[in-house]
């Protein structure tokens, strides 16, 4: 007769008592995939193309298993690049970034629903409806963050600000995404800290984001002079 040993049988929980272990599995693969997903949402409404690239080029070189095959595929590798480096270079310049910016509103929400998807399918543990959702409304709230900050940026008339904080950006966006495939929780706490530090700056700089908007319209009436001034044109005489 086989004697069972509870303590390799069994885990001792505070709120269930005694649990198998074998229950504990699914559990611990969604405690895996919720920060990966979280992080990955995250990045995403920062630079999506730069994910999908990192992600890809990640997987392929064999640095985890994590990476869905979907990712790997050299179309995909060579389009997610082609877009990362006009994004890197539309990012760079005053107002651009902003037009730029307007354009992936609905691109990188809908990448990072995608790529969260993609992901829990990868893990099996967590439905793609439930991690679309926390991926793309994670986008979609960085992305908020990064376009309101640039917005307030462009009202400085030097562009070095954009180029510093474009770059800042993109480094944070791959030392956050390489850090989530080895550390999910610790990504996703530092995740958590910079939309939450993001989304309080934009509060903060919401009257710098005012003043955007009406440059922009006193451009399309007469034009911003150098100083800030709206110019006009002379009189007929």
């Amino acid at each position: 007769m086989r004697i069972l040993n509870p303590a390799a049988e069994y885990g001792y929980s505070a709120l269930g008592g005694f649990t198998s272990r074998r229950a504990w599995g699914p559990r611990l693969a969604l405690v895996s995939v919720l920060p990966l997903v979280f992080t990955s949402g995250w990045a995403s409404g920062i630079n999506a193309y730069a994910v999908v690239l990192l992600l890809g080029v990640l997987g392929r070189a064999g640095v985890s298993d994590q990476v869905p095959a979907s990712l790997e595929r050299a179309d995909v590798l060579v389009v997610a690049g082609v877009l990362f480096l006009c994004g890197a270079v539309a990012d760079k310049i005053p107002y651009v970034d902003s037009a730029w910016d307007a354009v992936h509103t609905v691109i990188r929400p809908v990448a990072g629903a995608v790529v969260a998807a993609l992901l829990a399918g990868q893990q099996g543990s967590l439905s793609h409806l439930a991690a679309g959702a926390i991926g793309g409304s994670t986008a979609l709230a960085s992305h908020l963050v990064k376009a309101g900050t640039r917005m307030a940026v462009n009202t400085s008339p030097e562009p070095f600000s954009n180029i510093v904080l474009s770059t800042l950006e993109d480094l944070a966006v791959a030392g956050i995404v390489v850090l989530a495939l080895f550390h999910p929780v610790v990504a996703a706490a530092v995740a958590a800290v910079l939309l939450t530090l993001g989304l309080t700056t934009l509060v903060l700089l919401f009257s710098r984001i005012r003043r955007f908007f009406r440059r922009r319209r006193q451009r399309r009436r007469g034009g911003v002079g150098p100083g800030g001034g709206v110019t006009r044109a002379p009189a007929a005489t």
